[in-house]
Parts: C-alpha cells; sequence; structure tokens
C-alpha cells in the first residue's frame, strides 16, 4: 500500500493538502450555511430567519455560481496566468471570503459568498488540471492519482463537518465561518511552500511548452470527437450532482426537523452527519478504486463511462432510503438515523464510481490547449446540478420530501440504464483515450508535464 503511495510525483501530494485545506473551508461553510439562514434571529446563536424555500433557493444559486465561475477561471488559466498562478488568486481570494462571513452583518454575508464564488472558480479547475499535469498520457497511475486526490478533497470535508459545523451550531455561526478563513490561509501556506514541487506544471502559456505546437493548431477529427464525448458526459454530471447535492440543502434541512439525533441522551448537531459522506469516502475509496483497476486488469468493462452509468444508479439507490426514512417519519413523528447513514454510504459509493474519474477522464481527453476550459466546463455542469438540487429541495414543501427521494431514485435508475445501451456508441468517440500503455519501467519515474 505504502509503495502505490510513493509511486506517485510529490507535487500530488502538495496539491492533496492545498485541496484538502480548501475543502475543509468551503464544506465547513456549506454544512452549516442553510441552518444559518433558516435559525431564527430570536435564537440565541440568531440567523437569518428565512424560510426553508428561500433559503434552499438562495442555497442553489450560490453552489451554482461556485462551479459556473470555473469556465472564466479556466479561461484566464490557460489564455494568460496558467493554473498555477491563477489556483494562488483564487486561494487568496478565499481567505478574505470566508474571513468576511465572520462579520455578522448582512453586507459581509453578500460580500463573502461573491469572493468565494470568485476564489472557488479560479481554484478548483485549476488544481485538477494540475494534477494531470504530473502525469504523461497514457501513464496507469492517472487514475489512482486522482483517487488520492481526491481522498485529500475529503479528509477536509470531513474535518469540515465535524470542526467548522460544530463551532458554528454550538458557539456562533459567525465562529464558524471565521475557522473556515483559518482553513484557507493553511491551504495557501501549502501551496506557496510546495511550488518547487510543481516547477513542470500550471505554468503560463508563454511558458509552457506546448506553445509553438499545441496552441494554434486546429483541432483533429479526434479530438473534437473527444470533445463531443466530453459535453455528453456533462449532462451525466448534471444528473448525478442534481440529486446529490440534496445532501446540503434538503436533506440537512430534513435532519434538521425530522430525523431523531439523540444517542444516549445527547443530541447530534445536524452539521456532523454531512461528515458522513468524507468519512465513507476514506474507507472506501482506496477500495472502490481497487475493485476497479482489477476489473480493467481482467478485461471486464471498467470505462469512465461505464463507471459513471453505475456511480449514477448506486447513488440514486440511496433515495430510497430516504423514501423509507419519509415513510418513517410520518407514521412515527421522526426517522431513523440509520435511515441516513445508508442513504449516505449508497451516495458515497457512487460517488467514489462516478466523480474522481470523471475528474481524470477530462485530463485524458481535453486538447491541452482547452485543458482548464474543459476543467471549468465540468464544474459549471456540477454548479448547474446544484442549482437543480436547490430547485428541487424548494419543490418539496409543496410536493413533499417523499415524492421528492422517490422520484429522484426512479430517474436516476432509468438514466443510468439509458447510459449502458448507448455506452458502445459513446466510447467510439473517445477513439481509445482510456486504453494504458503497457507496463514498463519509465511509469515509476516522475513523469513530465503533458
Amino acid at each position: 500500500m505504502l509503495k502505490m503511495f510513493s509511486e506517485h510525483p510529490k507535487g500530488l501530494y502538495i496539491l492533496f493538502f492545498t485541496e484538502m485545506w480548501e475543502r475543509f473551508s468551503y464544506y465547513g461553510m456549506r454544512a452549516i450555511l442553510t441552518l444559518y439562514m433558516i435559525t431564527s434571529v430570536a435564537n440565541d446563536n440568531s440567523g437569518l430567519g428565512w424560510d426553508d424555500a428561500f433559503a434552499l433557493s438562495i442555497y442553489g444559486w450560490y453552489t451554482m455560481a461556485v462551479y459556473v465561475m470555473s469556465i472564466p477561471g479556466g479561461i484566464i488559466a490557460d489564455r494568460w496566468l496558467g493554473q498555477k498562478k491563477t489556483v494562488l488568486l483564487g486561494g487568496i481570494l478565499l481567505v478574505f471570503g470566508h474571513s468576511i462571513l465572520a462579520i455578522d452583518a448582512i453586507w459581509a454575508f453578500a460580500a463573502g459568498l461573491t469572493l468565494i464564488v470568485l476564489g472557488v472558480g479560479s481554484l478548483k479547475p485549476n488544481i485538477s488540471t494540475m494534477v494531470g499535469g504530473l502525469y504523461r498520457k497514457g501513464d496507469p497511475r492517472r487514475d489512482h492519482g486522482f483517487t488520492i486526490f481526491y481522498i485529500g478533497i475529503n479528509i477536509g470535508a470531513f474535518l469540515a463537518s465535524l470542526v467548522v459545523g460544530g463551532v458554528g451550531e454550538i458557539y456562533g455561526w459567525h465562529y464558524g465561518f471565521g475557522l473556515a478563513g483559518v482553513g484557507m490561509v493553511l491551504g495557501v501556506s501549502v501551496f506557496l511552500y510546495g511550488h518547487k514541487y510543481l516547477k513542470d506544471v500550471g505554468n503560463p502559456p508563454k511558458l509552457r511548452l506546448d506553445t509553438t505546437t499545441q496552441i494554434k493548431k486546429p483541432l483533429t477529427k479526434i479530438e473534437k470527437d473527444r470533445m463531443i464525448v466530453l459535453f455528453l458526459s456533462f449532462i451525466i454530471i448534471i444528473v448525478f450532482w442534481g440529486s446529490f447535492e440534496q445532501a446540503g440543502g434538503l436533506m440537512n434541512i430534513y435532519t434538521n426537523s425530522k430525523v431523531d439525533r439523540m444517542l444516549f441522551g445527547w443530541q447530534i448537531p445536524t452539521s456532523w452527519f454531512q461528515s458522513l459522506n468524507p468519512f465513507f469516502i476514506m474507507i472506501f475509496g482506496t477500495l472502490v478504486a481497487t475493485f476497479w483497476l482489477k476489473r480493467q486488469r481482467s478485461n471486464k468493462e471498467a470505462s469512465t463511462l461505464f463507471k459513471m452509468a453505475v456511480g449514477t444508479m448506486i447513488m440514486g439507490t440511496g433515495f430510497l432510503m430516504m423514501s423509507g426514512a419519509s415513510l418513517q417519519s410520518s407514521s412515527a413523528g421522526q426517522a431513523g438515523m440509520y435511515w441516513l447513514v445508508a442513504a449516505y454510504l449508497l451516495h458515497t459509493i457512487g460517488e467514489l464510481c462516478a466523480s474522481p474519474t470523471a475528474l481524470s477522464f477530462i485530463t485524458k481527453l481535453a486538447p491541452v490547449k482547452y485543458g482548464s476550459l474543459m476543467m471549468g466546463s465540468y464544474f459549471a455542469a456540477t454548479g448547474l446540478g446544484n442549482k437543480i438540487a436547490g430547485l428541487l429541495g424548494e419543490s418539496a414543501s409543496e410536493a413533499g420530501e417523499l415524492q421528492i427521494f422517490t422520484g429522484i431514485f426512479i430517474f436516476t435508475a432509468v438514466f443510468g440504464i439509458l447510459l449502458l445501451v448507448f455506452l458502445k456508441k459513446l466510447k467510439a468517440l473517445t477513439h481509445g483515450a482510456e486504453d494504458l500503455i503497457e507496463d514498463n519501467i519509465d511509469k515509476l519515474k516522475e513523469p513530465e508535464t503533458i
């Protein structure tokens, strides 16, 4: 196991810890955002006092904007600054954004969210592109490298839900927001320290080796086909995250009001349930990656599109658990916590099949000159999924949670089956981009940038 980790470039772990702290700040803020918005102003830990539907609407618009801004963030990196400088810019904006949220004022709430939107848009697509840039084309370690990177994301998310969420709910929302800012300061510090391990990736276009041979060349037929597949894969992303992101919105509010959170006479903070997903990722991340690697080596279907289809269906099955919770709360007044645990477990297994490999998929198929732009488009698709999640959450106030949860399960099951039906045609458009190079001694050396 240790050998598998030591085979990767040192730069991977700089990006790992940078993203870990960035996700600590983002998911910490996210864990308490809707709770802060719906908490009464008359409460000892006063919030904004907004109703559930309006809070979910703001949550949807905000999370959409966070990821849609990845498109201009990618363009800025591809054309002018390079990924490395754009990531640093994003980190600095996030430090200010999270810190301003610590101020108890509506203007600070608006200004802080705006800066976070700009910061995540600059950092998120470009740091993921830099991970891909650490590996040569065809390097079989790439998918595993993205899984390691993904585990780093979720260590940050796990700690955030417990630490930031706990501080926010128990001691004060604005203390929680401020703590998220401290996490981002640590992330920027790690990134600055690790520049020496990232000297060959993320440079401005004029400094990259691909400038003269790639930037001005028109796309080939193969590259165009691969771009088509990427854009089609973004539809899968929208469906996946439109369902999955109920966690921070509707499921969070549902947990707060309709789930029995008492354990041995102590009430578990609502935000702590947000830690289940990253906790399960840390446990099952390497296991799921190993399962797919063994399946691939056995010459069984293990393409990224196949994983995304299967992952979407598994994640959707988690909403059957939420349907069970809704039925129980309707009859008994409250639902048991075990429904939530089962739902988050299935969501996590589905996510591990679909999400980390999707990041790797983009770096395999996207032309070099559009690398960050396509990564930005991926996160923009994630943002649209977040907005759909918000709209679905809002509709629960009229349609009912049972109908929403059950509807998501049915839709994702049908959608996943359709993907499997058209899998062969979609794979043909990739023109073998996922074919691995033969094992050789060079794959164990630190690779050059793509």
